[in-house]
């Protein structure tokens, strides 16, 4: 059965791992509202619940950096093994090199 996808189909089928952190943000920052409503509904003073707001919304906020921090980590880590490789021993050609053997074309027979 070939029906239209929902939106959270499509994005997981386009990359899990980049999808995985933006939902764990997602998630964060719907706890960083919800706590302290709860917290003001079983009767927590307005500057503790505001409090705690500010201080998970620190907290959903250096996570995120670091998980974007780890993203790019990770893609420039995949960019490097994709590249071709080149150095000292990924010449190109047969050329002449220096302490090497020669082929003994003019050298006389005796």
């Amino acid at each position: 059965m070939s029906g239209p996808r929902s939106r959270s189909e499509a994005r997981l089928a386009t990359s899990p791992g980049q999808n995985s952190a933006t939902d764990v943000v997602r998630w964060a920052i719907f706890s960083c509202v919800l706590v302290p409503v709860v917290l003001l509904w079983y009767g927590t003073s307005l500057a503790g619940a505001t409090g705690t707001a500010l201080g998970l919304a620190a907290v959903t906020a250096v996570c995120r950096i670091l998980l974007r921090q780890s993203e790019r980590g990770a893609a420039r880590l995949l960019a490097e093994e994709r590249a071709p490789h080149r150095g000292r021993h990924h010449r190109t050609g047969t050329g002449a090199h220096r302490g090497g053997r020669h082929s003994g074309g003019n050298t006389p027979v005796g």
